[in-house]
């Protein structure tokens, strides 16, 4: 029935009526925290483009998950750091790399908190791709491709035009399987691979298996967009491309049912899990890989998105605890089961005093 039988606001007439009839809650034990462990960090490292976060040695990232325990959530997410980098991420499944060594730590101090960790070679490789790369006819420290004297034209010093290096998807797949692996000797209870190569999570799972880690489950990024908004992450990271971009193996941002399709392809490899990546101008795919696929879905409220709230609140143009609120509360909206945020801590603080 239309107004004036009909009225709306009958329901919001009090906070005691709202939360009666609130359709999503934001849960402090749906959240998750990323954190940056670092091999050469002797004290905390802020890291500039993200107030609040910083990168962190072994006693500091167990210090963090431990206060992550405490405000209830549900897990931490550990990105490593490395001290030295190679052609192909070697660190990467170093079994005394930050990411194991903080793995096992954070296990052995709080048992019951969930460890998930990133599968993934970019913060590894010296040149910051995210897998193995064929150089081509463009061997490592050669001028990049196109690259030509002032004083040329570009079909003068290139004439035959090759291809510039490109990331090989089926010769990274055995060193991604094998970074999973020692993730979860190092005691992971949960593996998120973030690389976007085709095939991944069947390499993974299979190689978990044989190694007797069938339990472990696969939290894998099927759809992560080649997003303007990583920005701070390769900052704190330290994995920025050395060449070209990420868009030959990242999604593009305009494609939707493309997204559906990868995460379809994950699910039947056996992925568990699924993320999408960033979040907050993914609400639809969100909800569209949720529907097709029914398995439990991550959004992962990335560095450029946490960074804008930061900036923002810090020049007063908005109220930070209020829209931080509203962005995560409006993910699990479009149908994410989990949200991996930096915000995660102060959530889950304002959570507790009441919202």
């Amino acid at each position: 029935m239309a107004f004036p039988t009909t009225r709306m606001r009958r329901l919001r007439a009090s906070p005691a009526l709202r939360g009666l009839v609130r359709e999503t809650e934001l849960r402090a034990e749906r959240l998750v925290l990323p954190l940056f462990v670092s091999e050469t960090a002797s004290a905390r490292e802020p890291i500039e483009a993200m107030p609040g976060v910083e990168r962190l040695p072994i006693a500091a990232a167990v210090q963090e998950a431990r206060e992550a325990a405490e405000l209830g959530l549900a897990a931490v997410l550990l990105f490593g750091v490395p001290a030295e980098k190679d052609s192909e991420g070697s660190g990467a499944w170093d079994e005394q790399g930050a990411v194991q060594i903080a793995a096992a730590a954070i296990k052995q101090a709080l048992p019951e908190l969930l460890v998930i960790t990133d599968v993934c070679l970019c913060e590894y490789t010296d040149h910051g791709h995210c897998g193995v790369v064929d150089w081509g006819s463009h061997p490592p420290g050669s001028h990049s491709p196109g690259s030509h004297s002032p004083h040329s034209h570009p079909a003068e010093s290139n004439p035959a035009r090759s291809q510039p290096p490109s990331v090989d998807n089926d010769a990274t797949l055995e060193l991604l399987a094998r970074t999973a692996v020692s993730h979860a000797r190092a005691g992971a209870d949960i593996v998120a691979p973030s690389d976007m190569m085709d095939g991944r999570v069947g390499a993974i799972r299979s190689e978990l298996d044989a190694e007797g880690f069938a339990e472990i489950p696969i939290m894998a990024y099927a759809a992560k967009f080649a997003s303007a908004l990583y920005g701070p992450f390769r900052e704190a990271a330290g994995c920025a491309p050395a060449f070209g971009d990420r868009r030959s193996y990242q999604m593009d941002p305009a494609n939707g049912r493309e997204a559906v399709r990868e995460a379809l392809l994950d699910a039947s490899e056996g992925a568990d899990m699924l993320t999408v990546k960033p979040a907050l101008a993914y609400g639809d795919v969100i909800r569209a890989v949720k529907r097709a696929t029914r398995l439990p879905v991550a959004a992962y409220n990335v560095s450029g998105e946490y960074a804008m709230v930061k900036a923002a609140a810090a020049a007063g143009y908005l109220d930070e605890r209020a829209a931080v609120t509203e962005i995560l509360t409006s993910l699990h909206r479009a149908g994410a089961d989990i949200v991996i945020s930096y915000h995660a801590k102060d959530a889950a603080r304002w959570l507790s005093e009441g919202a």
